[in-house]
């Protein structure tokens, strides 16, 4: 140390007066030494003439630029309360004005155990690669790294938990390492003018704002990579940003990614995005269509772009859906229309996005359809085709129309097993549906030509057309009329022909039944239905915390495994059948309640919509009127079906008539005997009962049951937070308020005697009070528990000091004076 300081002198920097100089620097536990020259040498004068204060310092500022920094940071370690550490460079300029970087190119490995330690700035400076002992500090919440040279963080960047903003701007980053998708509190992450190429599909959850380029540093393939398919996780629903003349290419929190090329906007224009719940009542599907996304809102409406944006939409992939198609589907204010959409896959998760452009902006979603075979139907006539079966095709002749019209062709092919599972019947067969459909009011003036494919197993040879019908059903596919007599059917070797001037859905039954267009009904509804299974599990640390959700059959059994750790409950229920759409309720029962304000409850049952490719799931808190404490509770849950959604056959909503009708499945739901909270020995305010307390220890002062009623007569609206920065779980914080959802008072002391049951044993735990008040804004409150403590402080010493102990603690009084 004395060779440092004769380091000092020889800059002119180790004067007498020096010392002085440098304690004149530490004020209430913080150095902040950047804004001096000599900043480093006065606090290696500080750390050799003052340790014992030194040692306490909870911020510090060092200057990037000190030469004698090197020296001033094997000091770091031994601060063990520091709490904010600023390293920045560009405090020096050079002869043109421009800021120079520090000479920082890494950091003593002991510096990972500073485990106070939650600011850390070294931006400015000449890092290449992120010191090592970086990932070791646990407590870390804001990262600042900007204006360097890296070129990759470390694989164990993921075990900062508790960061919540990451500013890695302006350096030389190509591409990040996976943990980062394990940054679940990280809420701002500035990645902007780096090398990236590559972001981990994990990491992109982590976003809570918008990430904004310039044009050329991202690529398209970057966009597509960086957007994850999962639409149900992401961190921001809503929020804006600024588009220039310039062009830019942007990345939401949920994946969904923007390019606005250069020119799209002539003035700086301000858009506005969020996602939405997709609302039956508007988003309005169309037969056999699937549901992939949520709704995306783009605003401002109606202001068109000067050239195309171009959206890539993350979307659940329909696995089991086979022949049909993804679109984007955009609503105009009073209808929906498809857009020309290319499907795109990230190249390493083979995930994918739909992919559209656009001039203006509204709502978006993706759906899978059925796929659409379109053509213009010109007066010369024309042929269209089916891509889906080649066999299905229209000829339309010469003279059929007057205007060209445009006219979409859809198949949807239905198997052998299908036919005979839902008739129960081996004997019938059917062709392929085929729906036919234009953009005119006005029929053919000519015969429109239609070739099927015969049913699976039925030539020309065998036919017997006794037993053939052909059935056309109307737009909503709710009556299904036998045609067979009214138009001239034609047989090949294995198609049937026929002609028509109006268009509708087909269907070619084979079948010795009569009545074919009550079953061609019935199969056609079976057609539109998903097989089901409701689940409702109980988290095995907090019954109280229920998850229930609706799954696809050939789902459950996964969806179990992979919920297993963490929750246990009864067997899924029965299945049952619900349409793509579909409202249904989950109804508490026999003893157990929710909380009747949330928005999604409706005369006290939850509601849900039933999306085949989304997650219909909820997790809520529930609880009891019944007194837990000399009883478990047996209650149960039950799921009725809701509104019909529009377009149902009108025999499935007959049969949902009448409250029996409605009801689905029930399944048991049990809250344990509650075990008692606090001592036999306690005080009661406001229905709580406390146990006595005596939080921290006899040295630096007690809180006790007193002290936190004081101190929570003061707390107020700020509760939440305070719970929050005093370490207690989301969860925790929900289910209080719930309990005590009547009464701010008990809300209160709810949280403050939880959180001091939890910490009673920790030494720690009145200081860490502190430092909750104050990260919560609520200096006042800090001050108070300073002043207890301080005084509770004293009566320690004076006690001490009455049984003969002065002596011990006077010299260590003097020692530290004389430091």
């Amino acid at each position: 140390m004395a060779e440092l300081l004769g380091l000092g002198d020889k800059h002119g920097e180790g004067a007498p007066e020096a010392p002085a100089l440098a304690g004149s620097c530490l004020a209430d536990n913080r150095l902040t030494l950047d804004v001096y020259p000599d900043g480093c040498c006065r606090l290696l004068h500080l750390f050799e003439g003052q340790q014992a204060e030194v040692v306490q310092v909870e911020l510090l500022r060092l200057s990037g630029n000190d030469c004698l920094l090197d020296s001033a940071l094997a000091i770091l370690p031994h601060l063990k309360r520091l709490k904010s550490l600023v390293l920045k460079g560009g405090h020096v300029r050079d002869e043109f004005g421009s800021c120079q970087h520090g000479s920082l190119t890494s950091l003593p490995p002991d510096i990972g155990n500073l485990r106070c330690l939650t600011h850390l700035d070294l931006s400015f400076n000449s890092l290449s690669t992120l010191p090592s002992c970086i990932p070791c500090l646990t407590s870390l919440r804001m990262l600042l790294v900007s204006h360097n040279n890296l070129v990759a963080l470390p694989e164990n960047f993921g075990s900062l938990s508790k960061l919540t903003f990451f500013s890695a701007m302006k350096n030389q980053l190509k591409d990040l390492p996976r943990s980062i998708g394990e940054l679940a509190a990280l809420e701002d992450l500035d990645l902007s003018e780096n090398a990236l190429e590559l972001l981990p599909e994990e990491g992109a959850y982590c976003l809570t704002r918008p990430v904004v380029h310039k044009v050329g540093e991202f690529s398209a393939d970057f966009l597509k990579d960086w957007s994850h398919c999962s639409v149900t996780h992401s961190c921001v629903s809503s929020g804006s940003f600024t588009v220039t003349s310039e062009g830019c290419e942007v990345v939401l929190a949920c994946g969904i990614c923007f390019y606005f090329p250069p020119g799209a906007a002539s003035d700086p224009l301000q858009i506005y995005f969020r996602t939405l719940a997709p609302d039956p009542r508007w988003v309005k599907l169309r037969h056999h269509d699937v549901l992939l996304s949520r709704v995306l809102e783009l605003q401002p409406h109606g202001v068109k772009f000067q050239q195309e944006v171009d959206i890539w939409m993350p979307y659940a992939s329909p696995e089991t859906l086979h022949q049909r198609e993804v679109v984007v589907r955009t609503f105009s204010g009073q209808s929906w229309s498809d857009l020309r959409t290319q499907v795109e896959k990230k190249r390493k998760s083979k995930k994918h996005v739909a992919h559209c452009s656009v001039l203006h902006f509204s709502w978006f979603l993706v759906v899978s359809r059925l796929v659409q075979n379109e053509c213009k139907v010109p007066t010369e006539g024309t042929l269209l085709f089916s891509s889906v079966d080649p066999n299905i095709k229209v000829t339309f002749p010469p003279g059929v129309t007057e205007e060209t019209r445009n006219v979409k062709l859809q198949v949807l092919p239905v198997s052998a097993e299908e036919i005979e599972e839902l008739t129960a019947d081996a004997g019938c067969k059917a062709s392929p549906l085929l729906c036919l459909s234009q953009d005119s009011l006005v029929d053919f003036l000519r015969p429109v030509r239609i070739q099927l494919p015969l049913p699976l197993g039925v030539t020309g040879l065998n036919l017997d057309r006794s037993r053939l019908h052909l059935l056309r059903g109307d737009v909503e596919g709710q009556t299904w009329d036998d045609i067979t007599s009214q138009v001239v059917l034609e047989f090949t070797h294995l198609y049937a022909l026929f002609e028509v001037t109006h268009f509708s859905w087909y269907w070619l039954w084979y079948t010795t039944k009569t009545y074919i267009g009550g079953i061609a009904k019935k199969v056609y509804e079976r057609l539109r239905m998903y097989q089901v299974n409701f689940i409702a599990l109980q988290r095995k640390k907090d019954p109280e915390q229920v998850l229930l959700q609706c799954l696809p059959k050939h789902k459950v059994d996964p969806v179990l495994k992979k919920l297993q750790d963490r929750y246990r409950g009864p067997e899924p229920s029965d299945m049952v059948e619900m349409f793509e759409g579909e409202q249904f309720f989950a109804a508490f029962e026999r003893g157990i309640s929710i909380d009747m304000d949330r928005p999604d409850c409706v005369d006290g049952r939850l509601s849900f919509i039933f999306y085949s490719h989304l997650k219909n799931m909820k997790e809520i808190y529930v609880t009891s009127p019944v007194d837990r404490k000399g009883q478990a509770v047996k209650g149960q849950v039950s799921f009725y079906r809701g509104a019909v959604p529009e377009s149902i056959p009108e025999d499935a909503s007959r049969r949902r008539k009448g409250p029996d009708s409605l009801w689905l499945a029930t399944l048991p739901i049990k809250l344990p005997r509650l075990k008692p909270r606090w001592g036999e020995t306690s005080s009661s305010l406001n229905g709580f009962s406390f146990p006595p307390l005596n939080l921290g220890n006899a040295e630096t002062g007690y809180l006790t049951q007193a002290n936190l009623l004081s101190i929570a007569r003061r707390v107020g609206a700020d509760w939440q937070t305070i719970g929050l920065n005093l370490g207690l779980t989301y969860q925790q914080i929900e289910r209080i308020g719930y309990n005590n959802r009547q009464d701010l008072d008990k809300q209160i002391l709810d949280m403050l005697f939880s959180w001091a049951q939890q910490n009673s044993e920790d030494p720690d735990c009145v200081s860490k009070l502190i430092i909750a008040m104050k990260e919560s804004g609520r200096q006042d409150i800090a001050d108070e528990v300073e002043t207890i403590i301080e005084l509770g402080r004293q009566k320690y010493r004076e006690s001490i000091r009455r049984v003969g102990l002065e002596q011990e603690s006077s010299a260590e009084d003097s020692a530290i004076a004389m430091t």
